[in-house]
């Protein structure tokens, strides 16, 4: 690194001193705190996606969002060059960067950084990052010193994207990366025109009743109200109304976390609505539940969340693959079996983890967190994930997308109009639909609609799928969190020794009980997650558990 560039970064960096006694750390979601104390992160943050775009060649993503948090908070995290999250390799670069106290401190990470990952600063293609932010006030002044952050880089640019959806900002990010154009205009027009595509699709002789194409949406009061709203019009076979889209507190008693943790209508909601298919979106767009309003109960309904979302998109996968094959043998030289697979972590109601094994399906649990569920999504010819939360999405294999262009353009001429050859577009069109970088609220509800429309279903028979089992969660504080190791995808407590023992013994008092404890990331806490046939039952054993935490950790624990 020479002078001048060591000389930009101090300079650079003595313009956004770090916040005394405030240390940040990068999980799943980013750097997120209140907005006053982001300034110097988000600059640093800035540093560090021009690095990643000079480490990887290819143009890297930023997004300014807190998600589904208050308004008076404020986030940032960085897209890498497939659209995905950032690289778990450099979160502790992040976390280094973030909390060093002074400039200096900072430039020397960095030249050491630089020196272990084999960054050079000249003779490279330049630096370039899509910056894109939500609605929230605090943007503004944050992508300033995002721009700073990245251009203290000697010829790294920022593109402001303007206000968009976080899943948006990850798309462009993968379609700059892959030649395409990334603009918005681009991404509503994929999404609408493979939606049609697979509206024209549809089976002829589907019962509709008379309220089949009307949907009612919680904008959250946030990004995604907004982009919607604009979007519909784009929709033809599709009526939908917006509500909540910027009129009121973002994500205050509104937003898909609110409704899913809840289990309440949002503002704006009520018994008029009953009947009604409704969908509720989060903060920056990345999170899609559905809901039906119960007549007569005072903001109480019927939620359709992640899981059930998941099962859908299993249902109708599975049932695309089988036409597309029907009559091949496993011997035939053009056939191709795709590895069709499901992702949860434990946290999936285990009603739907057995509805999906049912189906034949294969489901492989991961940790907590968005991270390792794409991941391993990623290991299937078409992987499918959702968190009961409403955020994830579907992947498809480059080689399975490459045969299956193939075979589509081979059906077109030799049977065109035949079920296998359906079959092939509405796969080939949901590849398009869906954004394969992060879960998308935008992308997810229309899926959702089209399939709704295919299957004839209203949203009480798509619910109708399963019945959850009722689930109780706690929190247990303790001195030190790290005294609790996991395994399994955070099924099993190896550590303390005896305590998963002591937790099997409670399990067993109660038909079809589950429970596990895991760490939390962010706090000395220990969570408990309980299920069990009915309200009662998943109460008590979660409060035996959290009792066996209490006597093997205690919050005196050292």
């Amino acid at each position: 690194m020479n002078e001048k560039q060591q000389s930009l970064l101090l300079e650079s960096a003595d313009r956004f001193p770090p916040p005394k006694g405030v240390k940040l750390s990068y999980g799943t979601a980013g750097f997120r705190a209140d907005a006053s104390l982001l300034e110097s992160t988000v600059f640093r943050v800035g540093i560090l996606a021009a690095l990643r775009s000079l480490k990887t060649g290819s143009v890297i993503g930023m997004m300014i969002t807190a998600s589904h948090n208050q308004v008076s908070d404020n986030g940032v995290k960085v897209a890498d060059p497939s659209g995905g999250m950032l690289t778990q390799d450099w979160e502790p670069f992040a976390d280094a960067i973030a909390n060093a106290p002074d400039p200096h401190s900072l430039l020397q990470l960095i030249i050491e950084f630089a020196k272990k990952e084999d960054i050079g600063f000249e003779g490279r293609q330049p630096a370039e990052v899509l910056l894109g932010r939500d609605t929230r006030p605090s943007g503004e002044t944050l992508l300033d010193a995002a721009k700073q952050g990245i251009t203290s880089i000697v010829g790294a640019i920022g593109t402001d994207m303007g206000v968009v959806t976080t899943p948006q900002l990850h798309w462009m990010v993968r379609a700059r990366n892959r030649g395409m154009e990334a603009s918005e205009s681009s991404y509503f027009h994929q999404l609408s025109s493979s939606f049609r595509c697979l509206m024209d699709l549809k089976p002829e002789g589907i019962r509709k009743n008379g309220d089949d194409n009307a949907l009612v949406v919680d904008g959250a009061d946030g990004v995604g109200g907004e982009k919607l709203e604009h979007f519909k019009k784009m929709l033809n076979g599709l009526c939908i109304e917006v509500r909540n889209r910027g009129d009121g507190m973002l994500n205050e008693g509104v937003g898909a976390d609110y409704v899913q943790k809840e289990k309440v209508a949002p503002c704006g909601f009520g018994p008029a609505d009953a009947g009604l298919r409704c969908a509720s979106l989060d903060g920056d767009a990345d999170r899609l539940v559905y809901f039906s309003v119960i007549l007569n109960e005072n903001k109480k309904i019927e939620l359709v969340d992640g899981d059930k979302i998941l099962s859908l998109f299993a249902l109708f996968i599975k049932e695309q693959l089988s036409l597309l094959n029907e009559g091949e043998s496993k011997k035939d030289n053009d056939s191709y079996q795709a590895h069709l697979g499901v992702v949860q972590t434990a946290y999936a109601n285990g009603a739907s983890t057995d509805y999906l094994k049912e189906m034949g399906l294969e489901v492989v649990l991961t940790p907590t967190g968005v991270k390792y569920l794409h991941e391993k999504a990623a290991e299937f010819d078409i992987g499918i994930y959702f968190e009961a939360n409403g955020h994830g999405t579907i992947l498809f294999s480059e080689a399975f997308l490459c045969w299956l262009e193939f075979t589509h353009k081979t059906l077109l001429s030799t049977s065109e109009g035949s079920a296998k050859q359906k079959a092939a577009s509405r796969l080939l069109a949901v590849s398009q639909l869906i954004n394969q970088a992060v879960g998308d609220a935008l992308s997810g509800l229309l899926l959702v609609e089209v399939i709704l429309q295919y299957m004839g279903w209203s949203i009480c028979r798509w619910n109708e799928l399963y019945h959850d089992l009722p689930s109780r969660q706690l929190k247990v504080k303790v001195g030190d969190r790290t005294a609790v190791v996991t395994a399994n995808a955070e099924t099993v407590a190896v550590r303390p020794v005896g305590i998963q023992e002591a937790i099997n013994a409670e399990i067993v008092k109660y038909s079809r009980g589950r429970c596990f404890i895991r760490p939390s990331g962010t706090e000395d806490v220990v969570r408990v997650y309980a299920e069990a046939t009915t309200q009662d039952a998943a109460d008590a054993l979660a409060s035996s558990v959290a009792g066996l935490v209490d006597q093997y950790l205690g919050s005196d624990t050292a």
